[in-house]
């Protein structure tokens, strides 16, 4: 199992990282401020730090300088709402092995989490499918047979997370929390809209409506 340092102030987006990431089956521990970060991350017992750059005490660049002047190699992905080119920049050039702009989804940072640790990702799939429904990660592109379907990102990935999870009922505040992030309102109707978007596109019959709970893909060739 790999052990997750998670170095972020914020409670919510620490907690939402934290049930994430345990949910898949990895260990954490969170540290809420750039110097408790850093001594951690040189104890050589995390496989991998999410860290964000706005921490008190000590940033997060100057606990990533300091852990590569110190010869830590262990993988680190950066979290900050600074999303300028110098700090993209900066980021990489002082050791950071990725760099990631909030507000995020949780799936995309899993995605990274899982490059950065090699093996653990090999039981990714590249496509995802379901009957005659298809969702290429790479390329972005999704297919209803042989015909390419336009979908904005919003659409593409709750189509996604419908995908990863077919059969499954997915309640509104799972698909907020999966394709929205931490950053939403669990009162809006934000989901029945785009759900109602999604079957323009892929069929009406693809998303089925489960009363009271949410919404489950079934598969429709």
């Amino acid at each position: 199992m790999s052990r997750i340092l998670i170095a972020e102030d914020e409670p919510r987006i620490a907690s939402f990282i934290e049930k994430g990431l345990r949910a898949q089956g990895f260990a954490t521990e969170i540290a809420t401020d750039g110097v408790t970060a850093y001594g951690r991350a040189r104890s050589g017992e995390y496989d991998l730090v999410v860290l964000d750059i706005g921490l008190p005490e000590m940033d997060g660049f100057a606990v990533l300088k300091l852990l590569r002047a110190d010869g830590a190699k262990v993988p680190v992905i950066v979290l900050t709402a600074r999303d300028s080119t110098q700090d993209v920049v900066a980021g990489l050039e002082g050791g950071a092995d990725d760099y990631m702009p909030k507000p995020f989804r949780f799936e995309e940072l899993l995605a990274r989490i899982r490059l950065r640790l090699g093996g653990e990702r090999s039981t990714d799939a590249t496509v995802l499918r379901s009957g005659g429904l298809s969702l290429d990660l790479r390329t972005r592109r999704a297919n209803v047979g042989d015909t390419v379907v336009d979908l904005s990102a919003r659409e593409f990935a709750l189509a996604e997370t419908f995908l990863r999870h077919p059969g499954q009922v997915l309640s509104r505040e799972q698909l907020l929390s999966r394709v929205w992030g931490y950053d939403f309102d669990p009162g809006s109707n934000v989901v029945d809209v785009y759900v109602r978007y999604l079957r323009g596109k892929i069929g009406t019959g693809r998303l089925e409506t489960v009363r009271g709970m949410g919404y489950r893909l079934v598969e429709k060739d």
